[in-house]
């Protein structure tokens, strides 16, 4: 068998890669200007997109370091028993790969994560060695995203977290059942406990950091990790629980939710279809009302519907701030000349930033419902929810119809559609 060309390697480990949602958005559709003669693709990998601490949308080469794998996870494309083409990229080719795309302008930053060979140790010192060659023989000072192994010694943890700017660690899936089933070499347990070390380094590493500048940096972009959505049976209540006692528990920075993919040759203990992307959509609407609008996962559930088997999931026409909304009338009309934030943050329609612009206008005046026009975007969602000096919602409110009124009009498919 011919070895593999570099451009050949690319091809195969970043689009082994794209499985991973860390940096990941997903909305678009598949576009390519393949035999077009027109420029641009949405079908491409190796090259996402993610966010600096500072807001900067930030350009990362995103690959694997091989998608050999000693571990057999059901659902993943990589795992042992997959018929997949394999490869694999040394630290130092990587490290070359990086500089060169750098020097091209392609890139500002490397996402690198790797399948896992011989031993964690061993994977995760190769890991680390791209970081160690990357910041201290080249200086690079790009953006470094490391996802490190659980099961990999500590120490080798540690040194990663001197190099990466943020660091993450794959939950996998929402209950230890469904990992203890899909993935039978891992263990949630361990993953946790792995996660809540590294968040008290990062933690640790913050607070040496305020007593002196000179203390050495420890991941600062902090810590992440990814669920897989529709690989098992558990329901949205199950995953928003989970995200929500990895956040507190162990001060993780993010959960992104990966919609299950069906891969070749699938074990019949997974699903034969993928589930709708809109309902990792609704779960990150979910997990941002949990960090960003005082929200409770009892409290995002009111809105939920049960399924045949009885799970409760997010309803996938209405946002679960509306569907809240809908489900707890009593709290509303909202008084947008008195509430105050927690209390604006929970209409439907209005945003963390247009809660803000509203407090601090109407410091200069009662609002109408003119200037709330003004300083946000979806007000027609807003109005049978709030109160100004000139409106008032009425009987809208107490519309059993609201609902219908409300939810988004169906969309005529397209049958030709790509």
């Amino acid at each position: 068998m011919p070895a593999l060309t570099r451009a050949e390697k690319l091809e195969i480990l970043a689009d082994a890669a794209k499985y991973d949602a860390s940096c990941a958005s997903s909305g678009s559709i598949k576009r390519s200007s393949l035999g077009t003669g027109g420029i641009g693709s949405t079908t491409g990998m190796g090259i996402c997109h993610s966010y600096a601490p500072d807001g900067r949308c930030i350009s990362l080469l995103k690959i694997l370091m091989t998608n050999y794998c000693m571990f057999d996870c059901l659902y993943c494309i990589n795992r042992l028993s997959s018929n997949v083409r394999r490869a694999a990229f040394t630290p130092q080719q990587i490290v070359d790969l990086t500089l060169d795309f750098y020097k091209r302008n392609y890139i500002e930053g490397l996402f690198l994560s790797s399948g896992i060979i011989r031993s964690p140790d061993y994977t995760m010192e190769r890991i680390v060695e791209v970081a160690r060659l990357l910041r201290e023989e080249h200086k690079f000072g790009g953006y470094i995203h490391l996802k490190t192994i659980p099961e990999a010694d500590p120490d080798l943890l540690t040194n990663a977290g001197k190099y990466a700017d943020r660091l993450s660690i794959n939950i996998e899936l929402p209950s230890d059942e469904s990992i203890t089933r899909l993935a039978p070499e891992k263990s949630g347990p361990h993953i946790r406990k792995t996660m809540g070390t590294l968040g008290q380094r990062i933690s640790d590493a913050k607070a040496e950091r305020k007593s002196s500048r000179k203390a050495p940096l420890f991941a600062p972009g902090g810590h992440s990790t990814q669920m897989i959505i529709g690989a098992d049976e558990s329901d949205d209540a199950r995953v928003l629980t989970t995200s929500t006692r990895l956040y507190k528990g162990v001060g993780l920075k993010r959960v992104y939710y990966s919609a299950f993919s069906p891969i070749p040759d699938p074990s019949a203990q997974l699903p034969p279809v993928a589930p709708p992307l809109v309902r990792e959509h609704r779960l990150y609407q979910a997990d941002w009302l949990l960090r960003f609008y005082g929200f409770g996962v009892d409290e995002i559930m009111t809105g939920a519907k049960r399924d045949a088997a009885g799970k409760r999931h997010l309803d996938l026409a209405i946002d679960p701030k509306l569907a809240w909304a809908l489900q707890n009338r009593e709290h509303f009309p909202v008084d947008l000349n008195r509430a105050d934030k927690s209390i604006l943050l929970r209409v439907p329609g209005l945003g963390v930033n247009g809660a803000l612009a509203i407090i601090k206008a109407r410091r200069f005046g009662t609002l109408r419902l003119a200037d709330i026009e003004t300083l946000c975007r979806n007000v027609s969602k807003m109005l049978p929810f709030i109160i100004t000096r000139d409106w008032t919602p009425g009987p809208r409110l107490d519309d059993a119809n609201l609902y219908a009124k409300l939810a988004p009009k169906p969309k005529q498919l397209e049958l030709f559609a790509t």
